[in-house]
């Protein structure tokens, strides 16, 4: 059995309390704010992300959040409210070839190798991209408005995979949440299989991995779960309720807009581990 992380609603507003007494608020309801859209550099690409800042000096812990597969991933609007609301910056990066980042879409290029290869080149693929939330990071922390030694990393499904690969590297964040890593691709890809097993054995930061039990597949939980557990990894694991009707809202839509679901178990789990 994994860790409890079952928490009161007392715990969410100790680390409300915990958030607002590190220089940022002492409103605990703060004005709406919008996105801004912003561009850093990843090697020879300018890409692009939006920016979500709460109201206030700072310096506020920050999320930076991977998106999916998807072409558009958009600002994350129910995210970024979310997390601003509790006085986190909330930082999307469109990875090369999604969203406003100029590059090549890297669905079409798995399309593009042998069949027989496209599950190696997907792998071959998510690790140069980790160099784009390498990136991503590295512009967050030069914010003036960021606690840069308070950075969490998260994301869903191929941003989930994300979030793990990134773990591996020892770029000071200090917890990890992803959602479905991996839900849609893992029965027919065992070298990500093997990939994500191997980024959970070298994981830097405690891991948080979360998802619905009407996701496409449940197996990155409990495969992932019982690696970790064997290397003794600071891992933690939740298979909440379905949401939804459809394996598509169990996965994307879940990850996206549940807050209300997930949201205190994660600021929870933040809280530990993102303390000065």
């Amino acid at each position: 059995m994994p860790k409890a992380l079952a928490r009161t609603t007392l715990c969410a507003l100790m680390f409300l309390s915990f958030a607002v007494g590190a220089g940022t608020q002492s409103n605990l309801a703060p004005a709406p704010v919008t996105p801004q859209e912003v561009t850093f550099q990843s090697g020879k690409l300018q890409l692009h992300g939006f920016l979500w800042r709460p109201n206030g000096p700072g310096p506020f812990p920050a999320i930076l959040w991977n998106h999916g597969r998807e072409k558009l991933p958009g600002w994350r609007p129910e995210l970024g409210s979310f997390y601003t609301s509790h006085f986190f910056v909330f930082f999307v990066p469109h990875r090369r070839g999604q969203g406003r980042s100029p590059g090549d879409y890297i669905e079409d290029l798995v399309q593009q190798a042998p069949s027989s290869q496209r599950a190696r080149r997907m792998v071959e693929l998510q690790e140069v991209e980790v160099e784009d939330v390498i990136a991503a990071l590295n512009y967050l922390k030069s914010q003036p408005f960021v606690d840069p030694e308070r950075i969490a990393v998260s994301g869903c499904s191929y941003g989930g995979i994300q979030t793990l690969l990134a773990g591996e590297r020892d770029l000071g964040v200090k917890a990890l949440v992803p959602f479905a890593p991996a839900a849609m691709s893992w029965e027919g890809n065992q070298p990500l299989r093997e990939r994500l097993v191997r980024a959970v054995d070298q994981a830097k930061a405690p891991i948080l991995m979360i998802q619905a039990q009407n996701d496409y597949n449940l197996e990155p939980s409990k495969v992932l779960s019982k690696e970790a557990a064997g290397k003794h990894k600071d891992f933690q694991s939740k298979i909440y309720p379905p949401f939804g009707s459809s394996h598509q809202e169990g996965h994307g839509k879940f990850c996206a807009t549940a807050t209300d679901i997930w949201g205190t178990d994660v600021l929870s789990f933040l809280a530990e581990h993102m303390k000065r």
